[in-house]
């Protein structure tokens, strides 16, 4: 993929990129999240997107982030059209035993959140976000060639053109560094269901 074709919703202060990959390193207090529970706002997380019209796509990513080491520490995927409608897939540091891998979708301005328990020694972690029409569906994978489904979701403005990319972000006081790598943009992987037929 072209970086060049990649715009900042937000810039961070400190960033780095080439001809492959992009480092971003976080600023204390930024996160993605709206409402729910908690029932506070923030919407300051940087986030590097590029705009498409393809209704049937996937969007693949490698993420390393070996010093994230603090609560909620996160980078990963993103697709996001407002400050209340988008969805993220990422891992959130959470001690030294174990961290969330998990998934954010934001509709209207509610966000749920959806997690599983991984070992905190994992310091590297693939996405693959895929769109068919306004459906979509987040993955990962160890090592870029198996995925596993993590989410899949509809998006109530997610039709037309939208915009995909990376984020990453440190909610509480810290800061780390996160490296992107292996941008790649293909023909759909999540493949049309055959089984039970609409109504």
């Amino acid at each position: 993929m072209d970086l060049k074709n990649f715009k900042w919703t937000r810039k961070p202060e400190s960033f780095e990129i080439d001809q492959d990959t992009i480092e971003i390193t976080t600023k204390p207090h930024t996160d993605l999240w709206q409402r729910t529970y908690y029932h506070f706002q923030n919407d300051n997380a940087p986030v590097l997107q590029m705009e498409t019209e393809e209704n049937y796509f996937s969007f693949t990513v490698k993420t390393e982030f070996y010093d994230s080491r603090h609560r909620f520490d996160q980078c990963g995927v993103v697709m996001y059209l407002d400050s209340e409608n988008w969805l993220k897939g990422s891992i959130e540091y959470e001690n030294e035993e174990f961290q969330h891998l998990g998934s954010v979708v934001t509709n209207q301005g509610y966000s749920d959140w959806a997690t599983t328990e991984i070992d905190a020694a994992v310091k590297s972690m693939w996405y693959r976000l895929s769109r068919r029409e306004d459906d979509y569906c987040i993955e990962c994978s160890r090592d870029g060639v198996t995925f596993s489904q993590m989410r899949i979701c509809h998006m109530h403005r997610g039709h037309g053109k939208i915009q995909f990319g990376i984020y990453a972000c440190s909610p509480e006081d810290s800061s780390f560094k996160a490296v992107f790598s292996n941008l790649q943009m293909t023909e759909c992987q999540w493949q049309a269901h055959d089984g039970q037929q609409p109504d």
